[in-house]
């Protein structure tokens, strides 16, 4: 396992006229949970379709069509809150919060808010080698999504898709944890990657599978720190919620933003209005939506249309006993077997497709050579032709044959990223192409020394200049290199070399 103790970061600090502020975010993510059917019907969940084609007359709130829980979303969000280290509760219950939109048929949304299925858990944020942020979770409840209003397709009329209707969603509540925009940032990537090391949501933030609301409010130094001992959140600051934030980079530059204006507000004399904002990214500034309702003002109620859910303990065990590997164990892992850095580890394990295709190259071959060709070559080229590994023209096969032909010397490291350039161009076997193409390294000394002695023999006035300066011997080496067409053996020809200008 990786040594857990970290440095806590500091906190965002902002200048003001008066004096320091810092920053306190809590964020709630709503990660689509990975699932062929919505929450309380069959539909399907598929992104992309026709709209209003993916809907059952459970989700389009027919008349005395009821809802029947989805085992298998109540499964993924068990998995979820395992993968987190939080409590499990076996009892929970669905509640009904009440309010009108078009893309809400129901005129109402099931969630849980009395009773959520998951309890407290905690996510660590790695910001750096040795340093990172413990974000503590509140809890994790299912609910159904609503769907969604379209305005840009005719100047007159709105029109609705309830394709999303329905489709069940894990929010995720975490404690006001979180100092700053970078540590946001870096929280729902850590979160997006156990979710999909955890196969319970593909956090694909660009078709809204996975969006956060971020709660941002300012105080003064040593604020935070009473609150820590007393629990009151009135130390904190007045917090605003700025909705449905699906980009990493736009949300630190609306927490940014957020809090220098609340700032510039309480420096001014004012008060900061609990409310709803959305984040304007064309002009960079946050706006008001609407005022932040409480509990009170959905009027909470339990559905009457569903039991309260009850699972055993021998359920959530069994779920528990089949989680992956997770990115944190992963990472400890690769560091131990292979003797990789946490840096390179750490770029291996980002992603859990990426971290496979490492172990498939490393079996069998040293782990360094194979982290550096895997991040080096690999991904270097596969970001300059805007590819991912799903879509790679290397296998783990045939990279890891590469570096066994490079391990056995049948290969220079030179000839070796020749070779990749075929292979990723056009295909092959890497051991058939370097015996078909004539690329195999020249490891025959007695054929080296040859070409060492002609090329001394032809240059005289070099070879006593090198005599002096054995710095100079470079030359040599790279008129050998030439003359052999880049094939002769690089530990080889030094030795040569070194041996016949010492003599």
């Amino acid at each position: 396992m990786l040594d857990l103790t970290y440095t806590a970061p500091k906190p965002k600090v902002i200048s003001g006229a008066t004096g320091d502020w810092e920053l306190v975010i809590g964020m709630e993510i709503h990660a689509q949970v990975a699932s062929n059917a919505k929450l309380f019907s069959g539909a399907s969940t598929e992104f992309g379709a026709e709209p209003n084609s993916n809907v059952s007359f459970v989700d389009a709130a027919m008349p005395g069509m009821l809802p029947v829980i989805n085992e298998f979303c109540v499964e993924q969000a068990v998995r979820t809150g395992l993968g987190i280290n939080a409590d499990i509760n076996l009892f929970s219950a669905f509640d009904r919060k009440n309010y009108f939109y078009p893309d809400l048929p129901q005129g109402y949304q099931i969630s849980q808010l009395y009773h959520p299925i998951v309890g407290e858990g905690e996510v660590l944020v790695d910001m750096e080698p040795g340093v990172g942020r413990l974000v503590r979770i509140e809890r994790i409840h299912l609910e159904q999504d609503a769907g969604k209003s379209v305005h840009d397709m005719d100047p007159n009329m709105s029109f609705v898709d309830l394709n999303r209707t329905g489709v069940a969603l894990m929010e995720i509540v975490s404690r006001p944890d979180i100092r700053g925009p970078e540590e946001a940032a870096a929280y729902v990537t850590k979160l997006r990657q156990i979710l999909r090391y955890l196969g319970t949501c593909d956090g694909n933030m660009q078709n809204g599978n996975m969006r956060a609301d971020v709660n941002v409010s300012v105080c003064r130094p040593g604020d935070y720190e009473k609150f820590a001992e007393t629990m009151d959140f009135s130390v904190l600051g007045t917090r605003c919620e700025i909705k449905n934030m699906n980009s990493m980079r736009f949300m630190q530059l609306a927490i940014d933003y957020e809090a220098r204006r609340q700032i510039a507000i309480l420096e001014d004399g004012g008060t900061i209005d609990q409310e709803t904002r959305l984040y304007d990214a064309d002009k960079n500034e946050t706006r008001s939506m609407r005022s932040k309702e409480e509990a009170h003002d959905y009027r909470y109620f339990p559905c009457p249309d569903l039991l309260p859910l009850e699972i055993e303990q021998e359920w959530v065990d069994d779920i528990k006993a089949g989680l992956p590997e997770l990115p944190d164990a992963k990472r400890a892992r690769f560091m131990a077997d292979f003797g990789l850095s946490e840096y390179d580890a750490s770029v291996l394990t980002a992603d859990v497709e990426n971290a496979d295709f490492f172990e498939k190259v490393a079996e069998g071959n040293d782990g360094k050579l194979a982290a550096n060709w895997v991040i080096n070559e690999l991904f270097g080229r596969l970001k300059k032709d805007d590819k991912d590994i799903s879509t790679s023209p290397v296998s783990p096969d045939q990279l890891g044959g590469i570096i066994k032909l490079i391990t056995k010397g049948d290969i220079s490291g030179k000839i070796a990223k020749d070779l990749f350039e075929i292979v990723y161009t056009e295909g092959g076997d890497p051991a058939q192409i370097v015996e078909e193409r004539g690329m195999k390294q020249v490891t025959d000394t007695g054929a080296i020394e040859s070409a060492v002695d002609e090329i001394m023999a032809a240059n005289p006035a070099q070879v006593e200049k090198a005599k002096e300066n054995p710095k100079l011997a470079g030359w040599f080496v790279g008129q050998v290199m030439k003359a052999t067409g880049g094939k002769a053996n690089p530990k080889a020809v030094n030795e040569i070399i070194a041996k016949k200008l010492a003599g």
